[in-house]
């Protein structure tokens, strides 16, 4: 090969590189939050000029935030890229919180406590796996109802009390949600070991394949020898994990437990997972987009208390921004067909 033709060689592999991340929505999520962390340390100043979004305590709280969100939310990228969804995050979430502060508060040692979260969020991912899988059922229907059972079953179990004295691993169990690694808080790490983890599944495993094989067109995939119940099922499992291993690293943090844990945190997680990429209609879908959508979604969410804006707006831009994501995507494939 001539230097000429090796030169052009480069510039066409250089140039498609670059076309394809020009096309990649995550690419744009990561633009708009690098806009809006610019945006708002320019306004986040108080009366007096001092900076308020720019500081150690302001990062490490949405550090923390978007941290719980986007461990469910890589969850929910494995599930939305099978054309699945899953609306029982945030009530699994919550029952798996209850059964950790039940298990602790009972004498039993931390070991127990985190094996009875993630046990519960198992058992949760086994039956909505299975009734989607296996017997057919459509995944809302299955999800919504698994919703309204963990809430139900979160009141029953905690008898609408808080948990808050964990036994005698208490300040162990505290350390593990709480603490740092390396001054990085401990969800954040949990966070980026599954965005790693995931991110590899995905690109290099024939479960990753088969996820989105299923996601584009289940029919071919099932001609084709893929085993579609149960990598449908494994992802549903692996959604309802993230959500234990959140809940166990907010009861953590927080050191108590409401029956309350996790209540509305379904529409952040889904908002999160399609704002980064994810098409809701399958078959698309990424590990770092799952962690890019979850961070733009808290700096929006954090930049509206800086502004005043009342907390119950909340809900309405994270609506809007979830729409506007859908309605982006649907274009962006259009043009591309």
């Amino acid at each position: 090969m001539t230097d000429a033709s090796l030169t052009k060689a480069i510039d066409s592999q250089t140039h498609s590189v670059w076309q394809q991340l020009y096309r990649s929505q995550p690419f744009w999520v990561t633009v708009a939050a690098i806009g809006l962390c610019v945006v708002l340390s320019w306004a986040g100043t108080n009366s007096r000029g001092e900076q308020v979004f720019f500081t150690a305590q302001n990062f490490n709280n949405v550090a923390l935030n978007f941290s719980f969100i986007g461990i469910i939310a890589i969850g929910m990228t494995a599930v939305i890229i099978t054309a699945g969804i899953d609306l029982s995050v945030g009530s699994v979430m919550g029952l798996s919180g209850i059964a950790t502060g039940l298990t602790l508060t009972s004498g039993y040692g931390v070991e127990a406590g985190i094996a009875a979260g993630l046990l519960t969020a198992l058992a949760c991912g086994l039956v909505n796996g299975f009734l989607i899988s296996y017997v057919g059922l459509s995944p809302f229907v299955v999800t919504l109802g698994m919703l309204s059972i963990c809430r139900s079953l979160a009141l029953v179990v905690s008898n609408n009390k808080m948990f808050y004295e964990f036994g005698p691993d208490e300040d162990l169990f505290v350390s593990i949600g709480g603490g740092s690694y390396f001054g990085i808080a401990n969800s954040l790490v949990l966070m980026l070991i599954l965005t790693i983890f995931l991110g590899f599944m995905l690109n290099y495993t024939a479960w990753g394949r088969h996820l989105y094989a299923i996601g584009s067109n289940e029919n071919a995939a099932t001609m084709t020898g893929v085993p579609v119940k149960s990598v449908k099922m494994s992802a549903y499992l692996f959604c309802s994990l993230t959500a234990g291993m959140s809940a166990i690293m907010i009861v953590g943090w927080m050191g108590s437990v409401t029956n309350a844990l996790g209540m509305i945190y379904e529409l952040r997680v889904i908002a999160s997972a399609v704002i980064g990429g994810a098409d809701l209609m399958g078959g698309v879908g990424s590990a770092y987009g799952a962690l890019i959508g979850s961070f733009l979604v808290e700096l929006i969410r954090n930049g509206l208390l800086m502004a005043g804006v009342d907390p119950y707006w909340q809900g309405t831009f994270v609506g809007l921004f979830i729409i506007f994501a859908v309605a982006l995507e649907k274009i962006r494939s259009h043009r591309s067909s």
